[in-house]
Protein backbone atom coordinates (compact mmCIF):
# COMPACT_ATOMS: atom_id res chain seq x y z
CA UNK A 1 0.00 0.00 0.00
CA UNK A 2 1.43 3.63 -1.10
CA UNK A 3 0.31 6.45 0.86
CA UNK A 4 1.03 10.19 -0.43
CA UNK A 5 3.42 12.79 1.53
CA UNK A 6 -0.11 14.50 3.57
CA UNK A 7 -1.39 10.28 4.36
CA UNK A 8 2.51 9.41 5.26
CA UNK A 9 2.61 12.46 7.75
CA UNK A 10 -0.84 11.84 9.38
CA UNK A 11 -0.52 8.38 9.97
CA UNK A 12 2.95 9.23 11.20
CA UNK A 13 1.88 12.27 13.59
CA UNK A 14 4.74 14.90 11.89
CA UNK A 15 3.68 18.04 9.26
CA UNK A 16 4.04 17.29 5.84
CA UNK A 17 7.11 19.64 5.66
CA UNK A 18 9.02 17.86 8.28
CA UNK A 19 8.89 15.14 5.83
CA UNK A 20 9.79 16.83 2.80
CA UNK A 21 12.73 17.78 4.51
CA UNK A 22 13.88 14.54 6.00
CA UNK A 23 13.62 13.46 2.24
CA UNK A 24 16.17 16.63 1.43
CA UNK A 25 18.30 15.63 4.18
CA UNK A 26 18.79 12.04 3.10
CA UNK A 27 16.66 9.97 6.16
CA UNK A 28 13.79 9.49 4.10
CA UNK A 29 14.87 7.63 0.80
CA UNK A 30 13.34 8.83 -2.85
CA UNK A 31 9.89 7.84 -2.94
CA UNK A 32 8.47 6.55 -6.16
CA UNK A 33 6.14 8.86 -7.89
CA UNK A 34 2.56 8.48 -9.37
CA UNK A 35 1.48 9.05 -12.92
CA UNK A 36 0.83 12.01 -11.77
CA UNK A 37 3.82 13.01 -9.96
CA UNK A 38 2.58 12.40 -6.67
CA UNK A 39 5.07 10.64 -3.92
CA UNK A 40 4.05 7.39 -2.92
CA UNK A 41 5.62 6.54 0.72
CA UNK A 42 5.65 2.76 1.21
CA UNK A 43 5.69 1.06 4.67
CA UNK A 44 9.32 1.22 4.68
CA UNK A 45 9.00 5.07 4.62
CA UNK A 46 6.56 5.17 7.55
CA UNK A 47 8.99 2.55 9.90
CA UNK A 48 11.71 4.50 8.85
CA UNK A 49 9.57 7.87 9.25
CA UNK A 50 8.40 6.44 13.66
CA UNK A 51 12.29 5.29 13.50
CA UNK A 52 14.00 8.75 13.51
CA UNK A 53 10.56 10.20 15.32
CA UNK A 54 11.56 7.99 18.07
CA UNK A 55 15.40 8.13 17.93
CA UNK A 56 14.61 12.74 17.97
CA UNK A 57 12.68 11.94 21.15
CA UNK A 58 15.29 10.08 22.64
CA UNK A 59 17.62 13.18 21.94
CA UNK A 60 19.84 11.88 18.72
CA UNK A 61 20.43 14.74 16.31
CA UNK A 62 19.43 14.17 12.61
CA UNK A 63 23.41 13.76 12.13
CA UNK A 64 23.71 11.37 14.78
CA UNK A 65 20.44 9.21 13.10
CA UNK A 66 21.82 9.34 9.75
CA UNK A 67 24.70 7.34 11.06
CA UNK A 68 22.36 5.25 13.39
CA UNK A 69 20.64 4.40 9.78
CA UNK A 70 23.63 4.41 8.17
CA UNK A 71 24.97 1.61 10.57
CA UNK A 72 21.26 -0.38 10.42
CA UNK A 73 21.33 -0.64 6.88
CA UNK A 74 25.47 -1.75 6.72
CA UNK A 75 25.93 -5.42 6.14
CA UNK A 76 28.17 -6.16 8.46
CA UNK A 77 26.78 -3.84 11.21
CA UNK A 78 27.35 -5.12 14.84
CA UNK A 79 25.49 -3.48 18.52
CA UNK A 80 28.40 -2.56 19.48
CA UNK A 81 27.98 0.58 17.42
CA UNK A 82 24.38 1.41 18.23
CA UNK A 83 25.98 1.03 21.69
CA UNK A 84 29.02 3.45 21.38
CA UNK A 85 27.27 5.94 19.98
CA UNK A 86 23.55 5.81 22.54
CA UNK A 87 26.63 5.78 25.18
CA UNK A 88 28.05 8.82 23.67
CA UNK A 89 24.54 10.41 23.58
CA UNK A 90 24.31 9.47 27.90
CA UNK A 91 27.27 11.45 28.46
CA UNK A 92 26.27 14.40 26.35
CA UNK A 93 23.00 14.48 27.97
CA UNK A 94 25.07 14.54 31.53
CA UNK A 95 27.25 17.54 30.40
CA UNK A 96 23.78 19.13 29.93
CA UNK A 97 22.30 17.98 32.68
CA UNK A 98 25.20 19.28 34.92
CA UNK A 99 25.55 22.21 32.94
CA UNK A 100 21.86 23.15 33.39
CA UNK A 101 22.05 22.14 37.42
CA UNK A 102 24.50 24.53 37.80
CA UNK A 103 23.11 27.58 35.76
CA UNK A 104 19.37 26.81 37.82
CA UNK A 105 21.64 26.91 40.93
CA UNK A 106 23.13 30.26 40.45
CA UNK A 107 19.94 31.98 39.53
CA UNK A 108 18.17 30.27 42.68
CA UNK A 109 20.90 31.99 44.47
CA UNK A 110 20.29 35.57 43.47
CA UNK A 111 16.45 35.14 43.59
CA UNK A 112 17.04 34.43 47.12
CA UNK A 113 19.01 37.89 47.43
CA UNK A 114 16.54 40.29 45.26
CA UNK A 115 14.37 41.61 47.50
CA UNK A 116 12.06 42.28 44.40
CA UNK A 117 8.89 44.44 44.98
CA UNK A 118 9.01 48.20 43.89
CA UNK A 119 13.14 48.74 44.56
CA UNK A 120 14.16 50.50 41.58
CA UNK A 121 16.47 48.58 39.37
CA UNK A 122 19.98 50.14 40.30
CA UNK A 123 19.33 48.02 43.90
CA UNK A 124 18.49 44.70 42.09
CA UNK A 125 21.16 41.82 42.75
CA UNK A 126 20.52 39.88 39.71
CA UNK A 127 21.09 42.85 37.46
CA UNK A 128 24.37 43.57 39.54
CA UNK A 129 25.38 40.46 39.08
CA UNK A 130 25.21 40.17 35.37
CA UNK A 131 26.97 43.48 34.68
CA UNK A 132 29.57 42.63 37.12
Amino acid sequence: MFMTRGELAKRCGVNPETIRYYERSGLLTEPQRSDAGYRLFDEDAAERLHFVKRARAAGFTLEEIRTLLDIQYAPDATCGAVCSLTAQKIAQIDERIRLLTSMRAMLVDLIEVCPGGERPLDECPIFDSFAG
